[in-house]
């Protein structure tokens, strides 16, 4: 039996070299753009608040950074939220619950996926909460539905308005009917709200869908959205296998249900913070400050 010769140059020296000169490229150095494919810096993204330059592409955008954004330098903190059952129902399906509850909490920094966050947007007092969709599709359990009503509550006592940025797919399995049970919960709370003149407006973004889009998510005063956003209970796929027709470009997103009536603006990214500065100015009638910068807010109780 005749062995092939190594051949010393290409199989010996060569990726001696190239492990020699080899350069670590961080995973996350680009961002593609899901509308054109342009690569674009990370950093570049980061920036503009996640937003793609040129195509306008709006990417999903952590609870944290969309708080960041909204409030005025320096005049924000956390509202501690309340802690539930962590696994009431002892539920596995291809992996335990549990476990997927820690892996989310690991993966975001967050206990779950609501940030609620107290402070001043253009000068006025706000009461913002936060969807995020990284922590287990930004999905309503027993936790965010007791992160809501605790916002809802701060705006209460605060007399504030309350504005959500929803992101979900949709009420969480695991939890079972507990997690349908925070609809009504969060429901409740809404109308407390709107007892006590205060408002509520819903800034829909990518994606808000299920019993979400089906409870808090649609009963806002007014309801804003971001572009492209994916607004529905149930999405297109499930749809067309249902009906077995196709259904119409852009169905169920943000600009096809403004022009249909279902939401009353569609809102760049960049201009959130402005359009709702003003809309709370007109239902609080208030006027923000003229000081840029006021001094930090008082925790709340």
């Amino acid at each position: 039996m005749m062995v092939e010769p190594m051949n010393w140059i290409s199989e010996v020296v060569r990726p001696k070299i190239k492990t020699l000169f080899k350069r670590e490229t961080p995973e996350n150095l680009w961002v593609k753009c899901p509308d054109t494919g342009q690569m674009v810096f990370h950093k570049e993204v980061e920036s503009n608040h996640w937003v793609i330059p040129g195509s306008e592409h709006h990417l999903k955008m952590s609870a944290r950074a969309r708080l960041k954004m909204m409030f005025d330098e320096g005049t924000w903190i956390d509202v501690p939220l309340p802690d539930v059952a962590a696994d009431p129902l002892k539920f596995r399906d291809e992996k335990r619950y549990a476990d997927r509850l820690k892996d989310a909490r690991a993966k975001t920094g967050m206990p779950d996926a609501f940030k609620i966050g107290f402070g001043r947007v253009g000068g006025l007092p706000m009461t913002l909460a936060a969807q995020d969709f990284a922590f287990m599709a930004g999905s309503l359990g027993m936790a965010a539905g007791e992160a809501f009503v605790r916002g809802a509550e701060t705006a209460l006592d605060k007399r504030t308005p309350y504005i959500l940025f929803s992101a979900s797919g949709g009420a969480r399995m695991q939890e079972g009917i507990l997690s349908l049970m925070q609809m009504p919960r969060t429901t409740v709370a809404i109308r407390r709200l709107k007892a006590a003149r205060l408002p509520y407006i819903v800034v829909l973004t990518n994606p808000t869908t299920g019993g979400v889009t089906a409870s808090y998510a649609m009963l806002g005063d007014v309801h804003l959205a971001e572009p492209g956003a994916l607004i529905c209970f149930a999405g297109p796929r499930v749809i067309e296998q249902t009906i077995r027709e196709k259904l119409p470009d852009g169905f169920q997103r943000s600009e096809y249900l403004f022009e249909h009536g279902m939401i009353d603006q569609v809102v760049h990214r960049h201009a959130l913070k402005e359009t709702i500065t003003r809309l709370c100015g007109l239902l609080m009638n208030q006027d923000a400050p003229l000081s840029p910068r006021p001094a930090p807010m008082a925790e709340p109780a």
